[in-house]
């Protein structure tokens, strides 16, 4: 029996050697450690100034988390782009590294480098693009290519308008500029001015208006003072809210456009900011229209007014007063009148009166009396004497 064992193993012994020699297989080549490229290479441009966005690779071309990176190559051409060529610009390598697992949603780094255009180029190319594509470097300044290529345009596009002012009036807010001094044009521009207005209180800010400046832009770029005066420089702001503080800013736009398209717009740089108080202490208009009627034979004793209403948008009501001959004028009512009409009833057979009306808006400011108007009261059993 004990012999009988002894083969029996002695026959299995080379089969567990194959099995074991099974799990061996070919070494490994090293990683060459090549950060993958990015794909999501993201470009915005305000004025000359181009800022570019990216994530930073976490792995690696043969899907191993990334252990070192270097630079990154800033690639811009006029044209699409095979290889970085000469890099305008470097980003330096990240403090730390992004380091991911495969599948997981973890939050990951970003990474961003402006750059600005130099003015020959956007002269030389004013109708075209700027193409941008950035190259991810490993620790021997090697890469796995570049990234994906964003287009930016490259129209000229004006300074800030200058003395860019706001300002409350009864209307509204009142914002001026001028334009500026030398001008970019470029045939079939459109140029808008925009502008925003962000409370205080709020984080964020909308954009109220785009003015269409076509031709302010054009009178300068001829020289000509006479049309820059006739051209629009102004907008009126209606749609703040009273007693609160804005800041109040604008930036002159330049759209290309084709067959009626727009392929492209490019926001300059902002003017500065104005902060502005919107206090109220602008009173209604003055009513107009004033009429008094008294009461026929065999009613009651009144007389009546009746005004032209008043169209202001924070209009509270009117105020109504009165004065005999002699005497000083004293308001009627203790409540501003929500219609332009009133009936005075204390009133006298044979006594004049004069009436005058004011408008009041939310605020309590009040405007100035309207003209006066006069009325006198006569009974039935008082009628007029003969004239």
């Amino acid at each position: 029996m004990n012999i009988a064992k002894g083969a029996w193993l002695a026959a299995l012994g080379p089969l567990f050697w194959l099995a074991g020699c099974a799990s061996v297989g070919p070494p490994l080549p090293p990683s060459l450690e090549l950060p993958k490229a990015p794909s999501d290479l993201r470009a915005s441009r305000k004025g000359d100034v181009v800022t570019l966005t990216w994530t930073v690779p976490s792995r690696t071309t043969d899907r191993k988390n990334v252990r070192y990176l270097g630079k990154t190559r800033i690639c811009r051409g006029t044209s699409t782009l095979k290889q970085c060529g000469t890099p305008v610009g470097e980003a330096p390598a990240p403090e730390s590294l992004p380091q991911q697992a495969k599948g997981s949603t973890g939050k990951k780094a970003a990474a961003t480098f402006t750059d600005t255009l130099p003015s020959s180029l956007e002269a030389a190319n004013p109708r075209g693009f700027a193409t941008y594509a950035v190259e991810v470097l490993n620790r021997s300044g090697r890469s796995a290519g570049i990234s994906n290529q964003v287009h930016v345009s490259l129209v000229p596009v004006p300074p800030p308008f200058a003395d860019f002012s706001a300002q409350a009036t009864a209307q509204g807010v009142l914002i001026r500029w001028r334009c500026p001094a030398s001008s970019h044009q470029v045939d079939d521009v459109r140029y808008l001015f925009r502008i925003y207005r962000k409370e205080e209180a709020d984080t964020k800010e909308t954009r109220i208006a785009e003015v269409d400046v076509n031709q302010c832009v054009a009178a300068q770029s001829n020289g000509s003072q006479s049309e820059a005066s006739d051209a629009q420089t102004s907008f009126l702001d209606q749609s703040f809210t009273w007693e609160k503080t804005y800041a109040y800013r604008g930036a002159v736009v330049s759209v290309t456009s084709s067959a009626g398209k727009s392929l492209a717009e490019v926001e300059g740089d902002d003017t500065a900011s104005i902060k502005l108080f919107a206090h109220d202490v602008f009173p209604p208009a003055v009513p107009a229209g004033l009429q008094a009627v008294s009461s026929g034979p065999g009613q009651p004793p009144f007389i009546d007014l009746i005004w032209a209403p008043v169209m202001d948008a924070d209009l509270d009501g009117y105020n109504v007063y009165r004065r005999e001959e002699g005497a000083a004028m004293l308001k009627l009512n203790s409540d501003p009148l929500k219609t332009p009409a009133y009936r005075d009833t204390h009133v006298s057979s044979g006594k004049t009166y004069s009436y005058a009306v004011s408008a009041i808006d939310e605020r309590g400011n009040e405007s100035s009396r309207s003209a006066e108007t006069s009325e006198t009261y006569q009974s039935s059993d008082h009628p007029a004497p003969p004239r």
